[in-house]
């Protein structure tokens, strides 16, 4: 014997109806099958709803009934029946629908609905669907019998969740298939009887316990659970593009996933067929040729550490401390059993060593209850001040790793906590049994999608980590950078395993975004067609859409940018800046974001705020990292100046050639930056501080070469006065050509002092030799005394910065 069990997808339509019986025909080939039905789709809300709307005295309920009739009727009609059966389902049909009007028409005069009388308004679902299904299926199987499942299933008058009579149950059972030795069945799920005859229910997914329950009294070979997904899933696949379906799997791990929120298994359905030792397959009744998954005694042994991620929201944790508890007994036993009376049942619990405190997790709904029920059993505690009253701390939900192996794998608890860690997923309770068959972690409801993402990725996905970039600034470094991105999507995936996502595009006008992924071929013109968004909604944004390995990459030089930056890395939400506002700014700014980036574990890397692609700070970090101690640093730090000095030979005008270097995307968007020494006093101010010098941006002395004339006005004015002083750049180059010196604008630092200017470097010097847009870092420290360690290379351009901040997402991503 087989008990197959359908559910109200599988039951939805004609045309699931003819699957559904296709498959049970299929099954025949191996024996009698007993067929357990749902009822349609949707019909048992519709009905709840139409008791509700009947008690509330509004007529909709008739509606809501007709439409159920129709839908029934017109499901009976497409299955193309021969006239006879079509008359007897019209029929019954008709009858039974009569029978909810009346019984609906009474809800409304009494304006009361019963938890009786709504069992018996749900029981008419699965008797009308089981009985269109009889009638197709004895086409293809004449010697089927439609067995009435209130005849077989004895339950206590606890309406709405009934518990079962297993003895009576078994009994029942087989009288019923001595009656019909050779006969297979068609049962009307979820629905049975008290000892009185009156119909009751056995709770939402009740169906699958119905099918048990036959399965274990027949003592049947295996129980088949057909749905409409191929089997239990290693996670919620609407939650996880990636989830696969679990082929083989224990009753111990089935029952740990189908509690913490598997919706394919109703949680009782198990206990039946594990007693009996029955194999239990859940099959997709739209794939019938998938392998589904099947829950056995004993499946074979893998390398799999974790089975499966589940979860479970809607909770509240209700805690009970005070040090009036510390070494007295019965504490915990006064929690449950004030708990246990107003049958709220505790999902989680967990407790402190020092016995301090008593944590329980509970559906959200009973939570005032507990509340209540809690503060009444310790009233005398709470008010001598020995217990606190209860706290409840909503807006939780539990995320469970589930796997038999894990008590044999060590380092589980720490994936599991590094994981969530990185991603900023606090968590608020931990409960392991001693079985190690479950880590149940709760934490905030809406980080459940980000934490079953990042988890899934950890234990089941180790071939890729997926980034989520949010950038702003597609300007000319932007832009660059999103080419590059583009050309090296592939190869981050084949040789470093990561899928990185740009999921918005933003500049001052218009903000794309697209969580799956922004189209690199084709954004400058989705870009330009999307909507505005401020600084603000774009931080909160990227913090409300809460995705995993979020990297905010900043590729302006705006300050109102930079001042979103906290924000940000105390989400956990990593920030890469080409920006150098951030870095250069107040002491105790740069500091605090430091101490973040550490506190909530999220990188701020800006590498490209000296020596755009050069690795300096990535090297002078290294140094202090090995314990060197750096004392003097002399450097040529703005590509664009040594640009404009090597170009500059008196044969053409100066200011020519600095728009050249703004032409050729050498300078800042303001080039005043840049010739000031603003720019160049911001590096090396960024260097001392990563060489750990307390140090603001004035202390930096800045010996500018420029007239004053050339800081006023606007950028046009700026040009117009270079043009005017060109006399006053010639004699500078004429100076040093005097002397076979060369014109640097050079940045020192010495023992917590600095200063940039303009300097006649002459040869045989380290700067003497530099060429085109080149930056070059001397470093002397204890270790590099006699020779300074060198960083040299170009230190400016669209190409090379970005290539920088390509390569800060790629550290931030793999940290």
């Amino acid at each position: 014997m087989q008990v197959l069990k359908f559910g109200g997808t599988s039951v939805a339509s004609a045309e699931n109806i003819s699957k559904s019986c296709d498959i049970s025909l299929r099954a025949l080939e191996n024996g009698l099958v007993v067929i357990v039905v749902s009822a349609l789709g949707g019909t048992t809300d519709a009905l709840i709803k139409a008791g509700k709307t009947a008690a509330e005295g509004d007529v909709a309920y008739q509606d809501i009934l007709q439409q159920l009739e129709q839908r029934h009727l017109e499901a009976a009609e497409e299955l193309q029946l021969p006239p006879a059966p079509l008359d007897n389902a019209t029929a019954l049909i008709t009858d039974g629908f009569l029978e909810l009007h009346r019984l609906c028409d009474g809800v409304a005069a009494l304006q009361e609905l019963s938890s009786r009388t709504l069992d018996r308004l749900m029981s008419y679902g699965e008797l009308l669907s089981s009985q269109l299904v009889e009638l197709h299926f004895h086409r293809l199987q004449p010697d089927a019998v439609w067995a009435d499942a209130r005849q077989l299933i004895r339950t206590n008058s606890r309406f709405g969740n009934a518990e079962v009579d297993v003895l009576a149950t078994e009994k029942l059972v087989k009288d019923f298939q001595a009656q019909h030795p050779n006969a297979s069945w068609i049962v009307p799920g979820f629905i049975a009887a008290d000892a009185h005859g009156t119909t009751t229910t056995l709770g939402r997914g009740g169906s699958d316990y119905t099918a048990a329950l036959l399965a274990a009294a027949l003592g049947a070979d295996k129980l088949e659970i057909w749905t409409d997904v191929s089997g239990m899933m290693t996670a919620d696949p609407r939650l996880v593009r990636g989830a696969r379906p679990i082929a083989r799997i224990s009753y111990q791990e089935a029952m740990e996933l189908s509690h913490f929120g598997a919706k394919v298994l109703y949680p009782p359905t198990i206990q039946p067929v594990m007693k009996r030792g029955i194999p239990l397959w859940i099959k997709n009744t739209f794939a019938p040729d998938d392998y589904g998954t099947l829950v056995e005694v004993e499946p074979p042994r893998t390398s799999a550490s974790v089975q499966g991620i589940s979860s479970v929201g809607n909770l509240t944790l209700l805690n009970l401390e005070g040090s009036g508890m510390v070494g007295i007994p019965g504490f915990s036993m006064r929690l449950f059993a004030a708990l246990a009376r107003e049958r709220i049942n505790v999902v989680l619990i967990t407790q402190s060593s020092s016995e301090h405190s008593i944590c329980v997790g509970v559906n959200a709904a009973d939570t005032t209850p507990a509340q209540v029920a809690v503060d009444e059993e310790f009233a005398v505690e709470i008010a001598a001040g020995r217990i606190e009253p209860l706290r409840p701390e909503r807006g939780l939900a539990i995320v469970a790793l589930v796997g038999e192996n894990m008590k044999d794998h060590p380092g589980i608890s720490g994936k599991l906590f590094g994981a969530l860690g990185q991603n900023g997923v606090n968590i608020r309770a931990i409960a392991q049994g001693a079985s190690e068959k479950n880590i149940s972690t709760v934490i905030r409801a809406e980080d459940v999608r980000k934490a079953i993402n990042v988890l899934h990725e950890a234990f089941f996905e180790a071939t890729y980590k997926q980034v989520n970039l949010f950038l702003l600034g597609p300007g000319n470094v932007g832009g660059k950078l999103l080419g590059q991105l583009a050309r090296q999507q592939a190869h981050l995936l084949e040789h470093l395993g990561l899928q990185v996502r740009v999921v918005a595009i933003a500049n001052s006008r218009h903000c794309l975004v697209n969580e799956e992924g922004v189209d690199l071929a084709a954004w400058p013109e989705a870009l330009a067609e999307a909507p505005p968004l401020s600084l603000t909604d774009l931080t909160e944004l990227i913090i409300a859409r809460n995705l995993r390995n979020s990297i905010f990459v900043d590729v302006t030089a705006n300050a109102a940018a930079a001042a979103c930056y906290a924000s940000l890395l105390e989400k956990s939400v990593a920030v890469v800046a080409c920006n150098k506002v951030a870095a250069s700014s107040e002491y105790t700014n740069y500091a605090r974001l430091k101490s973040l980036a550490k506190e909530f574990n999220a990188s701020f890397l800006y590498s490209t705020n000296v020596g755009a692609g050069l690795p300096v700070i990535s090297t002078l970090n290294d140094l202090m990292r090995s314990g060197d101690v750096v004392r003097r640093m002399q450097a040529v730090l703005s590509g664009t100046l040594n640009f404009v000095f090597n170009n500059y030979d008196g044969s053409r005008p100066f200011a020519e050639v600095v728009r050249q270097a703004q032409a050729e995307g050498y300078t800042e968007p303001d080039p005043r930056l840049d010739l000031s020494g603003t720019d160049v006093a911001r590096k090396i101010l960024i260097l001392a501080r990563e060489a750990g010098q307390v140090i603001e941006m004035s202390d930096i002395e800045i010996e500018t070469f420029l007239p004053p004339a050339c800081l006023e006005g606007d950028v046009e004015a700026f040009y117009t006065q270079l043009a005017a002083h060109e006399a006053h750049f010639r004699a500078l180059f004429d100076a040093a050509q005097a002397t076979g010196a060369r014109l640097k604008f050079v940045a020192r630092y010495a023992e917590g002092r600095a200063a940039v200017g303009l300097q006649q470097i002459p040869p045989g010097h380290d700067l003497y030799d530099l060429r085109g847009k080149d930056n070059v870092v001397l470093f002397h420290t204890d270790r590099y005394d006699e020779l300074p360690l060198v960083v040299k290379g170009a230190g400016a351009g669209a190409e090379v910065t970005a290539s920088g901040v390509f390569a800060d997402i790629v550290r931030a991503a793999r940290l």
